[in-house]
Formats: C-alpha cells, sequence, structure tokens
C-alpha cells in the first residue's frame, strides 16, 4: 500500500490518497476509486481495496479535504463544501487514470461516493459506478426509524450545533461524523429538498447529472438503516441519460444475519459479497473495452 499526498487545485492541503496494487508487480487490469460516505475515513475501506487488488485491481481510496488524514489544523478552520469534495474526487480519479493510461477506470461509490460523480468534472475518465447502500438522502426517503429522528436533526440539531462550533461536532453526538461548516450545511439543504442534490442546486447540477454516460448499478440493502429502496431508486433518477439498475441484496442471500448500510465493506463479506463486486466491475471493465474496439 502507498500512501500518498495529492495536491488539488485551489485546496489549502493536499489531500490523503491510498494506493493498492496487485500484488508481485502483475500489471494491473484496471483502476478502481472508493468513494466514502459522509464522515467515514478511508481506512474503513482499506480491507476491501486491499482484496480488489489482490484480485489484479490497482485500486485508490482518499479523505476529502477536511476528514481523516486529509484535515489539517482544526474542523472549524477548514473551508470546504460539497462541490470542493467532487473537486476532491476527480483530483483523485484523474490521478489513477494517468497512473493507469489506456485502463479502464471504475468507481465504487458508498453512500456519499456514489452521490457525487454526479457533479463531477472527470466523467470521461469513468467506466462504471457501482453504488453501495446510496440513496438520495431526502429525508421522507429515509429508512422509517431514521426518518422520525430528521425534523429535529436538520431543523435543530445540525444549525444549532454549527452556529456554537463552527462545524458539525458529529463524533460527539454520535450522528455521522465531525463535518465542516459548509459540508453540514449543503447537505443540509440537499437532505430538505425531495430532488435532493439537483433540487438544492439548480439547473447546473441536474445538467451535470443528466452529462453522465457511464453505467450506474446500484446495490440497495433490504436491512439498510439509512437508505431505501425509494431513496435509491430517486437517485438513479438523477442520473437520466446513464445506462442504470437496481439489485436488491438482503442479508439470507449471503447467508448473513446482517448487512445494513456499513456491512459491505467488511471481511466478513470477503467469500460472499466482494467475489459479485469483483464480477461487477470487470463486466463494466468489459463493457467498455467492446465499445472501444473496431467493429
Amino acid at each position: 500500500m502507498q500512501q500518498l499526498a495529492l495536491p488539488v487545485p485551489g485546496a489549502a492541503h493536499p489531500l490523503a490518497v491510498r494506493r493498492y496494487l496487485p500484488p508481485d508487480g502483475a500489471p494491473p487490469r484496471a483502476s478502481v476509486v472508493i468513494g466514502a460516505a459522509f464522515g467515514v475515513p478511508q481506512g474503513f475501506y482499506a480491507r476491501f481495496a486491499q482484496w480488489l487488488a489482490e484480485q489484479g485491481w490497482a485500486v485508490s481510496t482518499f479523505d476529502y479535504r477536511g476528514q481523516g488524514a486529509s484535515l489539517h489544523g482544526p474542523m472549524r478552520a477548514v473551508c470546504a463544501d460539497l462541490h470542493d469534495w467532487a473537486r476532491d474526487y476527480d483530483a483523485v480519479i484523474a490521478h489513477a487514470a494517468e497512473a493507469l493510461p489506456g485502463r479502464p477506470l471504475l468507481l465504487v461509490g458508498h453512500s456519499l461516493g456514489a452521490q457525487l460523480p454526479g457533479l463531477l468534472q472527470e466523467k470521461h475518465r469513468v467506466a462504471g459506478l457501482l453504488a453501495v447502500a446510496a440513496g438520495s438522502g431526502y429525508w421522507r426517503q429515509n429508512a422509517p426509524r431514521l426518518r422520525r429522528l430528521m425534523p429535529f436533526f436538520w431543523h435543530v440539531l445540525v444549525p444549532a450545533s454549527v452556529r456554537l462550533c463552527g462545524y458539525f461536532p458529529g463524533r460527539r453526538l454520535r450522528a455521522v461524523g465531525d463535518l465542516p461548516r459548509e459540508v453540514a450545511l449543503q447537505w443540509r439543504r440537499w437532505c430538505l429538498h425531495p430532488r435532493y442534490s439537483v433540487g438544492a442546486e439548480g439547473p447546473a447540477a441536474e445538467r451535470s447529472y443528466a452529462e453522465v454516460r457511464f453505467p450506474v448499478h446500484a446495490w440497495s440493502m433490504v436491512d439498510d438503516e439509512m437508505m431505501t429502496l425509494a431513496g435509491t431508486e430517486a437517485l438513479l433518477a438523477l442520473y437520466a441519460n446513464a445506462p442504470r439498475a437496481i439489485e436488491r441484496i438482503a442479508p439470507q442471500d449471503v447467508g448473513a444475519r446482517r448487512i445494513g448500510h456499513f456491512g459491505f465493506f467488511r471481511e466478513g463479506f470477503a467469500d460472499t459479497l466482494w467475489p459479485r463486486a469483483a464480477q461487477q466491475l470487470a463486466q463494466f471493465a468489459e463493457a467498455q473495452a467492446s465499445a472501444a474496439s473496431p467493429a
């Protein structure tokens, strides 16, 4: 595993990036960039990334600015919003593509990591997105238990705590994780709008999602405590011109008691769900190779 400090145009500090390569210097079959969920450090994805590398993929993980190892100084001093996080994603995609030219580049997006690709500038480099436990985030489409808490969370807890602390202190509140001020407030606007990011950001965002042409395959977990099937359907609808599909996965399908919002990336699924993910990534890569081949 290589650790990199990746400069990002306009950012005050470099991003912390980890790159996992196949063993014994074997040539990678393609690149994979893993986009993290809100408040989740890249270390959470390390086991899955290492496993993918052992299957022959070159894998990059990263922390958005102000998160994990990309946090420099106090959280209240971080100047970043979700558009900045999309630029971070762009920078990692560009770096991964340039490190492995001529090979497909694929995304595995966990929750937010499958929402931001609609706002990327590097869309042309992407051959496919596997969206894991991802949905629109609109609060009325949250899972029932979570939905009951959302009016207080968005109208009281988030604005009050951000005003008091200068950032969202999610770790202390045991809700998501610590988030920069503008990220938290922008996410609030998204989650309060029925059309999520596109509704909150307006026509430019809608056009950006509509420009996506790479296929999006979503895994909706039946027991996801945060995202519902309706939320996943709403997110994929934003990718209006992309080939898209949703696959429902229940714990009993893979002999497990629980998967939930975070379970897929845990090592307990290395023999069940992880090979299925690698198969989906291989399908994306093969489809791009076929499209690029002369008739």
